[in-house]
């Protein structure tokens, strides 16, 4: 975009037809995976039988080619001037691991206080920093790539540092201290270690191989007008593929409980309502910009429901309501961060005055 100040009509009338009906294309995912694993009630013991130790094959690759096109993108030679933003790191720090847990502590306590398995999954999932999704709404919403790159890397540090011991203070210690009755989650640290290092690990190596010696053999014009043109839309085609699986996995379970649902549901809103537009105004406030702003708003509000549902599906067994509560997270994700991508374009105009970073 030339100028902060275009309209957010305009910017989306830039984007590609994939980009631009993307809305379409999830809903049309959601529901061809809800079909599939209603007409076929073996899909899930077949998907299950296929992994590589306690990962779904079928999910893994998805994952995998969802998330190299994006990281491939990422100019690294700018990561310096990410990483020197402290205002910029300091608030996702504080915002991914202080309130983004402790405010999906309290309202899946507020909401679903009499049901205790969708309560705890839905705690898992506060846990479960974003890593994967965010970047492609970043990407849409014209957000920094290489400071949503840093900020995803550093969350996926963290998750496996941090990620057990919060989960014993959010489901045991602080639930005693308050008077309530919460059973503890038991989880290694390797189990989240080996998640990170394949869903994020792997691709962010081959991006930044293929940026390093694509543009060491044909130059930068060559990589970014030419290659990454080329292999951009497979982000598209394995977020689609892995929203087919992931609810094919529960369909049934999906749609023969709406009212539970329902009730899940209520809490991921409000709490992606109050993550993002708290984080997108926090940014405005200590005068990130509107690039960085967005960034930090989508890496706080989003979340890595592929982890929360490896890690429920692990510790609580594929049908349990934990599990269930993480499949339903990216059925509210998804169309939620997607509206979101133009809440934020048309917020451009908050940002009229500010120069737009190349």
């Amino acid at each position: 975009m030339s100028s902060s100040t275009a309209p957010a009509r305009g910017v989306v009338a830039g984007l590609s037809t994939l980009d631009r009906f993307l809305p379409v294309w999830i809903i049309a995912a959601m529901a061809a995976g809800l079909l599939l694993g209603r007409l076929v009630p073996t899909l899930n013991t077949g998907l299950e039988a296929v992994k590589v130790g306690e990962i779904s094959l079928p999910i893994a690759l998805g994952l995998l080619l969802m998330m190299y096109p994006v990281l491939a993108k990422v100019r690294y030679d700018r990561l310096g001037a990410v990483t020197g933003d402290r205002r910029l790191l300091f608030s996702s720090l504080v915002l991914n691991w202080v309130l983004g847990p402790a405010v999906m502590f309290a309202l899946a306590w507020i909401f679903l206080p009499d049901l205790p398995e969708y309560r705890t999954g839905l705690i898992i999932v506060g846990l479960a920093r974003c890593i994967a999704m965010v970047l492609i709404w970043n990407d849409l919403a014209c957000g920094d790539r290489e400071a949503a790159a840093v900020l995803v890397a550093l969350n996926s540090v963290f998750q496996v540092v941090a990620f057990g011991a919060l989960g014993w203070l959010y489901l045991y210690v602080l639930p005693g201290w308050l008077g309530l009755a919460q059973a503890a989650l038991e989880v290694s640290a390797w189990d989240i270690a080996q998640y990170v290092l394949i869903f994020l690990g792997i691709p962010l190596a081959a991006g930044y191989l293929s940026r390093r010696l694509g543009e060491r053999a044909r130059g930068r014009d060559w990589y970014e007008s030419r290659f990454l043109p080329k292999t951009g839309p497979l982000a598209l085609y394995g977020l689609l593929f892995t929203i087919v699986i992931l609810f094919a996995l529960q369909g049934g379970t999906i749609t023969s409980r709406p009212g539970d649902v329902a009730r899940i549901a209520l809490p991921l809103l409000a709490y992606f309502a109050l993550m993002w537009g708290g984080s997108f105004l926090s940014g405005k406030l200590i005068g990130l910009g509107y690039e960085r702003s967005t960034t930090l708003a989508f890496t706080a509000a989003g979340n890595n429901f592929e982890l929360a549902i490896a890690v429920a599906v692990g510790v609580f067994g594929v049908t349990s309501g934990q599990a269930l509560a993480g499949v339903v997270g990216p059925l509210i994700e998804v169309p939620v961060l997607v509206a979101l991508v133009y809440v934020s374009l048309a917020g451009r105009r908050l940002f009229a005055k500010e120069p737009v970073h190349a």
